[in-house]
């Protein structure tokens, strides 16, 4: 490996990689996961109803559409109260602001399941799933260092903020439902669904590097996943995203189900989304028909 590589790679590694246990983030996490034990046993059907909506804001408003295929890939435009919103959904799923998000996420696109990968299952199944966020430097608000990798978001006041304050939205809906409906709705609508959001997103680190089909040869163990894209609103079929990242479009095949795309397709439809780029496997089939024919027709010859 080259220096130049190396001292690139290093930074990346050192963001969330510095073997330092995270008791903060750690004791979070298993607070978390005690209450969402805990609301199976405080189980209401007006609380699961409330849990089914916050998990689709959280999980499909706020990281598929939202801090993913919008801040992330820029795959569409949107005015910028709708980017503020998706935002704002995305921190309700506790995976940090979206500087920190964005940042950690081009990073392992850039040297996915290589040296640098923030979370590649090649150092562990578990540390690709969640050991990465246990064992790493806590910059969820190092804006100043996360800049170089999201000058886009760097430079408004609104996503450096929230990434400070990314807590706030949970608090503020988690007394909201306590308010309504008592502890059901805050174990259910808070807790439990918290953790069900985080470990989807994180079966996308783990599980589509892992297992599943894959329809494009690309550089990485990126994979197709039907039950993974089941429970992530689509994120699941990673593969076809790595071969295109900037397509809003994952699921390119009407059985792959990708409710991300049918939400930023509906943007589009009501005028709240533009400049949508769509992969579509008719279309790069024919380019590369076109291009076959072309590299076999023999060369003219002068006369």
């Amino acid at each position: 490996m080259s220096l130049e590589i190396e001292a690139l790679q290093r930074p990346q590694r050192d963001l969330v990689t510095d073997k330092k246990f995270n008791w903060i983030t750690a004791s979070v996490m298993a607070l978390f996961h005690v209450g969402a034990v805990a609301a199976f046993f405080f189980f209401s059907w007006k609380a699961f109803f409330v849990a089914f909506a916050l998990w689709y804001i959280s999980g499909s408003f706020g990281i598929g559409m939202g801090y993913h295929r919008l801040l992330t890939h820029r795959g569409y435009k949107t005015p910028k109260w709708v980017e503020y919103f998706l935002t704002t959904c995305g921190t309700l799923a506790l995976e940090g602001g979206p500087i920190f998000w964005v940042a950690t996420h081009r990073i392992h696109h850039q040297f996915s399941d290589k040296e640098g990968d923030p979370h590649s299952p090649v150092d562990g199944k578990w540390w690709a799933h969640m050991g990465w966020i246990l064992m790493g430097k806590s910059l969820h608000q190092d804006t100043e260092t996360l800049s170089r990798y999201v000058p886009d978001l760097a430079k408004s006041k609104f996503h450096v903020w929230i990434t400070k304050y990314h807590y706030v939205p949970v608090i503020g809906v988690g007394l909201a439902l306590f308010a309504l409906g008592g502890l059901p709705f805050l174990l259910w609508g808070v807790f439990l669904r918290t953790v069900v959001v985080l470990h989807s997103t994180w079966l996308i680190n783990s599980g589509t590097h892992t297992w599943g089909s894959r329809r494009f040869v690309t550089r990485d163990l990126s994979t197709n996943n039907f039950w993974i894209a089941l429970i992530s609103f689509g994120e699941g079929w990673h593969n076809n995203h790595h071969a295109h990242p900037v397509s809003a479009r994952h699921g390119l095949r009407w059985y792959e189900f990708d409710l991300n795309w049918y939400g930023i397709w509906a943007l589009k439809k009501l005028g709240l989304a533009r400049h949508v780029y769509q992969l579509r496997l008719d279309k790069l089939r024919e380019q590369e028909r076109r291009k076959l024919v072309t590299a076999t027709q023999p060369e003219p010859v002068a006369t």
